[in-house]
Order: structure tokens, then sequence, then C-alpha cells
């Protein structure tokens, strides 16, 4: 088994033109970039309009991510993902702006396998599955928690990349496989007919050696997995091909037009575009998970930072995103889909007023808990979850609703705190972008559970990010900061400061007590 080192492509200079694009400046200013996003609920197409002082977004296509339960478990469904990819496409020539190019973002660690004629291999499993539960013990045996963290840096999920092979070892799939592509990538593939790895998705799989910002040279053959399979890197901004035929057929799109490798993990293109302009800047990219963190320039590797399972990612041009996850708006909108089931209100301003009626911090829950990470009554485990801990029940719609937003906002806290302590960085204000920038009532007390003033926006940062890391590779915008002016600029933004009197932060204070610490790395 070869255990050879598949190069990591290098990110641009910052507003230079990668090889084999074409050379800045001849992309006219005001060009057209298609951003294909795709979350864990639903997909779009995204059209971005880049100029001096322009950055602009209208959204062309939206299409459901419905996951499919087959007899061996959960799946996504890939195909009719692609093909709401291919109807954005067709949408985004059709609006008669000629589109410069294509990026696609995705969430992290999942995959699909290719067999030696480049056919994919059934479809990609979903994260949420629960065919990795026990297996992680199964690795650290091979190699320590802690030698683990050492080499990859990544916090600890049970659905990490590296356990969900682990869980395929000697199936029939994993042995047919020639190439393991994550998601974003098998949909460039699909498009382009070209093969990499992006490394800020590498970066999430449990298979990247952190210091080295490459492939590890040594996990995959300890661990009992081809080194083979992992496609030679690509950074942000790199050329991934163009558009083959059949593509251009479909969509009208013209055959050949570029597809640039954007950081392709959806947080990373969304932190590319918090618009952060001053030093002491957290984030907090908040949808189905929130991801909180800071940007640093090196990883932090050391066991305190395993032991508080905190993640070094890559980021754009070298940085580390020092983040965890943290359970997001997914309990919210399992709760909804619960009560929609059963005939409900679920109606999100409705929700939320009932809310802010609601008792203030009479029951909390730890978004981390297992029981929150798998599809199914979500307010019926929040109410178990406070009979277990000797709380009170929350009875009504908006005290679940208020419960599961304070919870949120605490978690926010704890993970801020102690990625601050872990760093050495003082933070002095939050940038909370994503779908949850939308949540007033999320970021109100987030702000007020922080001490720290909220800015909230932009909500479509991970398109912006995607778009932008896009027009820099076309020569139309500078390095990292001056992407981020231009979101400050021209993207709107709501502030929210902490409360400034001494009972709320005391009965904030008193909250964090009672949640606790966050649980630790095994």
């Amino acid at each position: 088994m070869s255990t050879t080192n598949h190069p990591p492509t290098r990110s641009p200079a910052p507003g230079g033109s990668p090889a084999g694009r074409t050379p800045a400046g001849r992309t006219p200013a005001g060009s057209t970039f298609a951003a294909v996003d795709l979350g864990a609920t639903s997909g779009r197409v995204m059209l971005g309009r880049v100029g001096p002082g322009t950055l602009d977004l209208t959204e062309v296509h939206r299409f459901p991510n419905t996951p499919v339960r087959l007899p061996d478990g959960l799946r996504w469904d890939v195909l009719g993902l692609f093909q709401g990819v291919l109807e954005g496409l067709r949408a985004a020539a059709r609006s008669g702006r000629p589109v410069a190019s294509v990026g696609v973002d995705t969430w992290a660690v999942d995959y699909g396998l290719l067999d030696a004629d480049g056919a994919l291999l059934g479809a990609p499993y979903h994260y949420r599955d629960g065919r990795t539960e026990g297996v992680a013990e199964t690795v650290l045996a091979r190699v320590g928690a802690g030698e683990l963290y050492g080499i990859t840096g990544l916090q600890h999920l049970p659905f990490n990349t590296v356990f969900q092979l682990a869980s395929a070892a000697g199936s029939a799939q994993l042995s047919a496989a020639k190439r393991l592509l994550l998601m974003p990538d098998l949909i460039v593939h699909w498009l382009t007919g070209t093969v990499g790895a992006e490394e800020t998705n590498a970066s999430t799989t449990g298979l990247f050696d952190a210091r080295a910002a490459d492939w590890s040279g040594e996990l995959p053959g300890r661990l009992g997995i081809d080194p083979a399979l992992l496609p030679p890197l690509r950074a942000p901004g790199d050329p991934a091909g163009g558009l083959l035929p059949y593509v251009g057929e479909f969509t009208g799109l013209p055959v050949g037009t570029p597809v640039t490798t954007v950081a392709s993990h959806d947080t990373a293109s969304a932190v590319v575009a918090v618009p952060a302009t001053a030093p002491g800047s957290a984030y907090i990219s908040c949808g189905t998970w929130s991801l909180a963190g800071l940007e640093l320039g090196s990883p932090v590797l050391t066991e305190q930072a395993r032991a508080a399972n905190f993640s070094n990612e890559r980021g754009i041009d070298g940085t580390v995103r020092f983040l965890r996850n943290t359970m997001g708006l997914w309990l919210l909108e399992e709760c909804r889909r619960t009560w929609a089931r059963d005939g409900l209100p679920g109606g999100l301003d409705e929700l939320l007023g009932a809310a802010a009626r609601a008792e203030p911090l009479a029951a909390l829950v730890d978004p981390d808990a297992p029981e929150f990470l798998a599809p199914g009554d979500m307010p019926e485990r929040v109410r178990a979850y406070c009979r277990r801990t000797g709380q009170p029940e929350p009875g009504s719609q908006g005290a679940v609703v208020r419960c599961v937003l304070e919870s949120l906002a605490l978690a926010h806290r704890r993970t801020l705190r102690q990625a601050a302590e872990l760093a050495g960085r003082d933070v002095r204000r939050i940038h909370l972008v994503g779908g949850g920038a939308r949540n007033a009532l999320l970021c109100r007390w987030t702000a007020d559970a922080t001490g720290l003033p909220v800015v909230a926006g932009p909500v479509e940062a991970t398109a912006l990010g995607n778009v932008l890391v896009q027009a820099r590779a076309a020569g139309l915008v500078g390095d990292l900061g001056s992407m981020r002016r231009l979101v400050a600029g021209t993207q709107p933004l709501r502030h929210y400061e902490p409360r400034d009197d001494r009972a709320g932060r005391a009965a904030w204070d008193a909250a964090a007590d009672r949640l606790g610490p966050s649980p630790s790395n095994p």
C-alpha cells in the first residue's frame, strides 16, 4: 500500500491570477459569478455581481435537499441535488447576465466513492446516519486521541470522515472504490470531469495534517485506509476546469465556462465574508450548526484545546479557523417540523413572539448533548432533558423556543470565551453571519449572554464568500481585508449591544453556571 502524499496546491497571491486563468484585469468590473451553495436542508444557485464598491446577490434557483432513508441507512439524494444544480445554472444562463465562472460550496465531512471508471458507488451517507456509533473507539485504539489531535487538530465529532471510513471497512463498496470525493468536489467533478480535494473541506476529514497543510502521510496507512483514495489538493482560487459539453447543452452556459475552486466548506466561505475590519473580532456562522471561533495564523494543538474539543480547520490564504461546532438552529427547525406534523402553529414570527413573552432562563439544555443530533421529536427531547436535569419542563411552544435560543446564546458564550483563552486572544466584538442573523432574539440574547456587541449579517455570507473568491481569482478584488471591507460597505448589518444592567448580567452568569462546561474530548 503506497503512502505517497499528494502535494497541496497553494492559494494565489492576493489579487493575483492563478496559473491557467484569465490574467488580472481582463475580467470586466461588474462581472457576474455563479455560486452553487448546497446546505443541509436546501440548495440554491446565486448570481453575484462584483465591481468597485459593488457586491450584490440574486437568487436564481432554490431546491430542497431531502435525505432518503434506505434499508441500510440515511443517504443524501445527490442525484436530485445535482439536477437542482444544473437547473440553477440553466436559470443563471437565462438571466441574460454573462457568467464569468462558477464556484461550489457545501457542508463538510460527507463523501462519495468512485470506481475505476469514475462512476459513483452508491448514494453518499448522511452524517446524521447512525453507522458511526461506537466506531471512534476503534480508531482511537489504533491512534490515540492525543496523537490524532496533534496531527489533525480536529474536533472530535462522531461523524468525521475518518470515522465514516472506519465504519465502512471491509464493505464491498469501499473495497471497490478508487477515489474519494467530498461533496463539493463530487459536484465539481460532474461539472468538469476533473478530480481534486479543496483544502478547507479536506481539513475537516480527520486525515489532514494541520501543521503541514497537506494530507497526512501516516494516518491513512495506520488506519487501513488506502492513501490513493485521497485526491490532489486544491486551494481556493485555483482553476478547477471548465464546464463539460453535456453541462453546456443542458444549461445553455458556454462549454468551458471556468469553474473556480472556492472555499468549498460552507463555513470557510462564510468566514471569508465576515465583515471584520478591526482586530478583536470573533465570528459565529449560525445556521443548522453554530460554528463559533477565531481566525488565526497558525493552529492551536495543545492538550487544552483538544480537551475543550476545538477544531483547527483551514481558511483561505493559510489562515486557521479555530472553532467549535455547536448544534445550532437545527433544534428549532426540528421543533417546527414536529409541530407542523402535529398540526400546531409553526410560523417563525409567531413562535419568536411567544418566546419573547416566555419566562427568561427558566430551563436550559446543552445543545451539544447527543440526544439532539438525530432527526425526531425535538420538543419532547428538550422536555426530557429538562426532566432528567431537574429543571421545570417548558410547557408551551414559546417556552420551548425560548429554552432553545437562550441555550444557544449560552453555548456561544461558552465557546467564544474558551476560544479566546486557548488562543490568547482578546475578543471585543462578535460577528454573527448566516441564517441566524435574521433571528433578532438569538442575536440579542447572544449579546446579553456574552456581554459583547454583536454585528449581525450578512445573512448570505456563504454565497458572498463563494463569489468573492471567484472575483479575486478573476482579478476584481484584492486581499482578504479588501474583500471584508467590500462586504462591510455594501451589505446590511444590524448591531446589538449587550444589556448594561447588573441584574441582567448576573442572571446570564448564573445561567451559564447552570449550563456548565462543554463536553470534553474523549
